[in-house]
């Protein structure tokens, strides 16, 4: 399994990592299956948020990881938080916030909860879920220092930040704020496309985030992408999807090439990066897992990977 290290640690983990949104459609044996697959496959990470499946996707593989042979050590978890759900929007998987709290009482109290479900002592690392407008950064520094000193929390991180956020609340802080984790892939790329477009005029070179992959880079800040198959928000995977038939017909011709699958590609586009990101892969089909896990075997060549990136609609000035 190919590592990276996360953030300016020496701590190196899988290249890709388990996340559990989806864990609230197992029964506790079938999450206990998933999780030894990984742990064979050498995936070593796994990422969780309160909210996912309303605390339900913890609490299930808290019990499939006591149920299971493996250890703590096996894995280095994470769980994220801050975002507050709204009860009339949220279903099963499907949850949406009606606010983002920052407090020091409730990250207090969100970090409790998580142990609480996943029925672990302490969280290799937190993150910070969504911008809150209202955050009080000395308030949340106070909080990862609580956390922190009683064992809780390990190591500390934000998710959807852009830099001056990232800023504002690092200038405060006694640690360093290791990862962010970002929505990014072969159909997400601001991140790369508007620097694709500098000192043009087009609609590409719209500046959405901030230059947040550079700044991440600089500061040594672990990207983990989320949805790396996915376009949109949460409106469905492009792979095998007849309204990106160029991007399929690219990712198959390379697949074939490798001896892999499109997922195994679209993973491979992401890793090839030299910003050394992480990809969060959310099936629990252990077929799928398999998959995807292969693309961090393949290197893409750089003709390639601009390859993919123009298949997907992309251009270059």
């Amino acid at each position: 399994m190919k590592t990276i290290k996360l953030g300016n640690s020496q701590l190196e983990k899988s290249a890709v990592a388990l996340g559990i949104m989806r864990m609230v459609r197992l029964d506790s044996q079938d999450a206990t299956k998933v999780l030894e697959v990984i742990h064979d496959r050498e995936i070593n990470f796994i990422d969780s948020a309160d909210i996912y499946g309303n605390g339900d996707s913890e609490r299930i593989f808290g019990k499939a990881f006591k149920q299971s042979s493996l250890k703590r050590e096996d894995f280095f978890i994470q769980s994220k938080g801050g975002i507050v759900l709204d009860p009339e929007k949220s279903s099963g998987e499907l949850v949406f916030g009606q606010r983002y709290d920052f407090s020091k009482e409730h990250l207090l109290e969100t970090v409790d909860q998580i142990l609480q479900r996943m029925q672990i002592d302490y969280l290799d690392s937190f993150l910070l879920h969504r911008p809150d407008s209202l955050m009080d950064p000395a308030e949340v520094s106070a909080a990862f220092d609580e956390l922190q000193a009683a064992g809780k929390v390990r190591h500390f991180g934000v998710s959807n930040f852009n830099p001056m956020q990232v800023e504002l609340l690092q200038s405060v802080l006694s640690q360093h704020l290791m990862i962010n984790q970002l929505q990014f892939g072969v159909m997400h790329t601001g991140p790369i496309q508007f620097g694709l477009h500098t000192n043009m005029q087009d609609e590409a070179s719209i500046n959405h985030d901030g230059e947040i992959l550079e700044y991440s880079r600089l500061h040594n800040m672990t990207i983990q992408a989320w949805s790396p198959y996915q376009y949109g928000l949460f409106e469905g995977t492009f792979i095998n999807n007849s309204k990106f038939s160029e991007l399929n017909d690219e990712l198959q011709a390379l697949a074939d090439k490798y001896g892999v699958t499109k997922n195994a590609i679209a993973t491979a586009w992401i890793l090839r990066h030299p910003a050394k990101m992480q990809v969060i892969l959310g099936s629990m089909n252990p077929e799928h897992l398999d998959e995807s896990i292969a693309g961090t075997e393949v290197t893409l060549t750089r003709q390639e990977w601009y390859d993919v990136y123009l298949a997907a609609g992309n251009d270059l000035p």
